[in-house]
């Protein structure tokens, strides 16, 4: 083959592999614009709409349902407490789960296996059974309840549930799982030998901690913090049943809105919303990483 023949040939080469890497790529690229690409383009389609016996007309466009969740201050209480929901959640996730976590990629026991399964375990029961456990747990005749007036530490029923504070808590346990599988995939930065190295320059277990596995850590942390406080704010059972319909939130109030009043405009709105904010703690995170990585 003359010299003049290999370019082409290399250049035939890679163009062919990029032909199979595009069929590949097809089948996924399909399934990813029929199942959320289409019906992205459709909710927004909806969120303009108006609202007609219940469903909408394809034939106008309003902005009536975007004035109503804008100028309308219960909204924007709904999406405070979203949010408030979702870092209190995503922060005390992260706190718990670290140690969990931690330990588990530091281990060598040979149950460490049987360890990691225990550790995610919650995953194999329906989120929806757990909350109904904590509903016993917490409730005003649960067990906390009950063995508080059983030990006379209290006179009267703590209102543990059917408020934030009991969504927060059974969210909190239903997320760690996963707060703990992300900072499982995330802790491949450690290093045994730095840390080793830094104890044999004079480091205490709080600097080598501070200094060393903390910032080696942080970017499994923020990929936690951001999967469970992404999972917290589009719950919607959870909120529904610990928080006994006093727990206003956006999951569900697009609920609401779309099987109750039936107004789905509305209920399109308050999900582009809810979108909207998907987007900007995601815009966040990527930028807490770069900083992170520089």
């Amino acid at each position: 083959m003359s010299a003049a023949a290999l370019p082409a040939a290399g250049a035939s080469s890679a163009n062919a592999s990029r032909g199979v890497l595009l069929m590949l790529l097809l089948p996924g690229l399909v399934a990813l614009v029929i199942t959320f690409l289409l019906p992205l383009i459709w909710l927004f389609r909806a969120s303009f709409a108006s609202s007609t016996m219940g469903a909408f007309s394809g034939g106008d466009w309003t902005v009536q349902s975007y004035s109503a969740v804008l100028f309308d201050p219960f909204y924007w209480r709904v999406a405070w407490n979203t949010l408030v929901l979702g870092f209190n959640v995503a922060i005390f996730a992260v706190i718990l789960s670290y140690p969990i976590a931690l330990f588990l990629v530091r281990t060598e026991s040979r149950f460490r296996g049987v360890l990691t399964a225990l550790a995610v375990a919650p995953l194999l029961t329906s989120s929806v059974v757990r909350t109904y456990g904590w509903m016993v747990i917490l409730g005003d005749r649960g067990v906390i309840n009950s063995t508080l007036q059983s030990l006379s530490l209290t006179g009267g029923v703590i209102r543990l549930t059917n408020n934030s504070f009991g969504a927060t808590v059974a969210l909190i346990e239903i997320l760690m799982p996963y707060a703990i599988l992300a900072m499982l995939s995330g802790f491949g930065r450690l290093n045994p030998q730095l840390e080793e190295a830094a104890a044999m320059l004079g480091a205490n277990r709080v600097k080598v901690f501070t200094r060393i596995i903390l910032p080696l850590s942080a970017p499994g942390v923020l990929t936690a913090a951001l999967l469970v406080f992404v999972l917290a704010i589009s719950s919607f059972v959870t909120p529904r049943l610990m928080g006994g319909g006093r727990v206003f939130v956006l999951g569900t109030e697009v609920f609401n809105e779309a099987t109750v009043t039936l107004n789905w405009p509305l209920a399109a709105a308050l999900s582009v919303m809810l979108l909207i904010l998907f987007s900007s703690i995601i815009l966040l995170y990527q930028r807490a990483l770069r900083a992170l990585e520089t």
